[in-house]
């Protein structure tokens, strides 16, 4: 083990906007063995996320920032090539909250293993059975409390999250409407998922008026993937009572001023509840979730789309995909064995 060395993408300084090489090096380390208790994995993926951008930064989040010289925060699944646990044998599979590296050493306990030979993919215990399914399960469920007959907006709703949002949404008797940044896109909610409408936020000009076009009885659960403008403009749309789950801001991340949000007022006069919320607040729940998310998946409810790209070194130009919109559903890199 001491003879391999692992690559590694680390976070040299804090971004100012999207980052750059210059924020996210990379370097050649040596691979220490695994210390008392510690299991190395080489990786076999890699989860990018949006929140990956708020670690970078150090400003208050849910979690703390990634400490300047550390490998970027990540998801992983990889496969143990060192074991100093009687729980981990070399060649099992698991999954833990690594790096942008090559290979990753924690303690046991911080790993959770995978069965192999379950029949599924192990990238989609990153995405649809991991957490992006999870987020958008407990959000949606938990957060939103969707009912019959009422209608859920969607933003980034071709996304990772907000594609198995929707369709969920439909499950509980919902009228869903999403938004994407593609016609492309749009037809695929519409077609495949069997959203009720979709705008095309790129091209629908007033936010405001595109909404209250698709959504012409208002808008009763709202689950929020951008906030921003179109954040702005969901709240003028909004139903007395209706319901508002912040899961991310994206179009916010690379910029250093917020934009101001003029109808904020509206909470008060529709009498709207919003709440934020992290993944990390139902862990307890995990196995509900997935079991859950694992039944519709195999009964042919859930569709989800993967874009997966080969090579650690293409993480960062990848990872910056994810805010021009050029990907297409869970983006994830895949370090071929």
């Amino acid at each position: 083990m001491t003879e391999l060395t692992n690559r590694q993408y680390f976070l040299a300084s804090r971004p100012v906007g999207e980052p750059t090489p210059d924020n996210v090096a990379c370097r050649d380390v040596p691979l220490a063995p695994p210390g008392e208790g510690e299991v190395t994995i080489r990786n076999l993926y890699i989860s990018l996320d949006p929140a990956i951008r708020g670690w970078m930064s150090d400003a208050p989040n849910y979690i703390e920032p990634i400490t300047l010289g550390d490998a970027v925060r990540s998801s992983v699944i990889g496969r143990v090539v060192a074991s100093n646990s009687p729980d981990f044998a070399v060649g099992d599979v698991a999954m833990v909250m690594g790096g942008w590296e090559q290979y990753t050493t924690v303690p046991a306990g911080m790993l959770n293993k995978l069965d192999e030979n379950a029949g599924i993919p192990l990238s989609l215990f990153l995405g649809v059975l991991g957490p992006t399914g999870l987020t958008a399960y407990f959000g949606l469920l938990e957060v939103g409390q969707p009912k019959a007959g009422e209608t859920v907006l969607v933003s980034a709703a071709a996304g990772a999250v907000g594609s198995i949002v929707g369709q969920i949404a439909k499950m509980q008797g919902c009228r869903v409407v999403g938004m994407a940044g593609s016609e492309d896109k749009c037809r695929w909610l519409t077609e495949d998922l069997g959203f009720d409408a979709a705008i095309n936020y790129r091209t629908c000009g007033d936010y405001r008026a595109a909404i209250s076009e698709a959504c012409p009885d208002g808008v009763d659960v709202y689950f929020d993937n951008v906030g921003g403008e179109i954040l702005d403009a969901a709240l003028a749309c909004l139903n007395r009572y209706a319901r508002v789950a912040v899961c991310g801001w994206i179009s916010t991340y690379n910029e250093s001023e917020l934009p101001p949000l003029a109808n904020l007022w509206q909470l008060v006069a529709r009498s709207v509840t919003i709440r934020g919320f992290v993944i990390l607040d139902y862990l307890d729940r995990f196995p509900e979730g997935i079991a859950q998310l694992a039944e519709w998946v195999m009964a042919g409810k859930l569709q989800f789309r993967e874009d997966v790209v080969d090579g650690l070194d293409n993480v960062l130009p990848t990872f910056l995909r994810l805010f021009d919109g050029s990907n297409s559903g869970k983006l994830v890199i895949r370090i071929p064995e």
